[in-house]
């Protein structure tokens, strides 16, 4: 793996890691993740604007555990989760860190559009800064769409630096990218994380592709991160499947720890990497204090090993 050189906003000073206690990831929702402190979710359903009070009792219990960094975005719901975040949270607690995205927009059929052209990326940081009641974004990701987006990697960067250089964004972070985007980056300006879609399984199959999330050699960005110090955030972390069904590596662990499947994912992922901040949704509370309840989960090596050897097996 090609060497990369030592990132400025790395290790103790990267937000995201020394400063994240949990996290809660907005998938069109107001899932909860968790950081190094561990949490877990069991499915990513939609917090819409038909359940909003749910929504909000979601918010204020992630808060009043402790969690401190929300991931979001205006094109989730579109338009529904920041709404949903500034309502019931602002003024905002001291300490949280709100992460957003940009790059890309859903379609009326709920697929994925490119919105990565400097003028789009623009927009999508005044809608952000103007929904979530804030004169800076905390951290943005690029969402890269890949090859067939129609601005090369470096226009959009680029765009984003420029964001970042106006005062609008405090720290930059990318999404949806191989080794090659993350080296291009960082010869750019810093990055304080990653957001890739990642699991026990790894970071492919049908759902990598249905939400154009397909990166080369996931596990080798994961360990450019950690070497960096920079955070990596598994989005669909949960992905396990047929990977939890008894018999299964994953399944003895979750009677061995009296756990549930899902705790186990996450807490496989935590031992993956300290670098590892797992995003897994949820839109119950009483989801959001199981998932915390995985961080007291603390798998051997040897399940850490025969667990994703199981997973990735062919």
């Amino acid at each position: 793996m090609p060497m990369l050189e030592k990132n400025p906003e790395s290790t103790t000073s990267n937000p995201v890691i020394s400063r994240v206690h949990w996290v809660i990831r907005s998938f069109e929702t107001i899932p909860s993740m968790p950081r190094r402190s561990k949490t877990f979710h069991r499915d990513c359903p939609r917090i819409s604007t038909e359940d909003p009070a749910r929504a909000r009792e979601v918010l204020r219990r992630v808060v009043s555990l402790g969690i401190n960094l929300i991931d979001t975005a205006w094109y989730y719901g579109p338009h529904v989760s920041n709404r949903l975040i500034a309502e019931t949270l602002h003024p905002y607690p001291k300490d949280l860190v709100i992460a957003t995205k940009l790059g890309g927009k859903r379609l009326p059929d709920k697929g994925w559009a490119f919105f990565g052209r400097p003028e789009d990326l623009r927009e999508g940081c005044e809608i952000d800064l103007r929904s979530l009641r804030r004169d800076v974004l905390d951290v943005v990701h690029f969402r890269y769409m890949g090859k067939s987006a129609p601005v090369s990697f470096t226009e959009s960067l680029d765009a984003m630096i420029a964001l970042k250089n106006e005062g609008k964004i405090r720290h930059l972070a990318l999404s949806n990218v191989g080794l090659k985007e993350l080296e291009i980056a960082l010869a750019r300006t810093p990055i304080v994380a990653v957001q890739n879609l990642y699991s026990v399984a790894g970071g492919g199959g049908h759902m990598a592709r249905l939400t154009h999330a397909e990166v080369e050699s996931p596990d080798v960005v994961l360990d450019a991160c950690a070497a960096r110090g920079i955070a990596f955030l598994p989005f669909f972390p949960l992905g396990i499947g047929a990977h939890a069904q008894p018999g299964t590596p994953l399944a003895a662990a979750a009677t061995r720890h009296g756990a549930t499947p899902a705790q186990i994912a996450l807490a496989w992922l935590l031992a993956r990497s300290p670098v590892v901040v797992p995003i897994p949704g949820t839109s119950r509370p009483e989801h959001v204090e199981e998932n915390w309840a995985a961080r007291n989960i603390a798998l051997t090596q040897d399940e850490v090993r025969d667990i994703g050897a199981a997973a990735r097996a062919p």
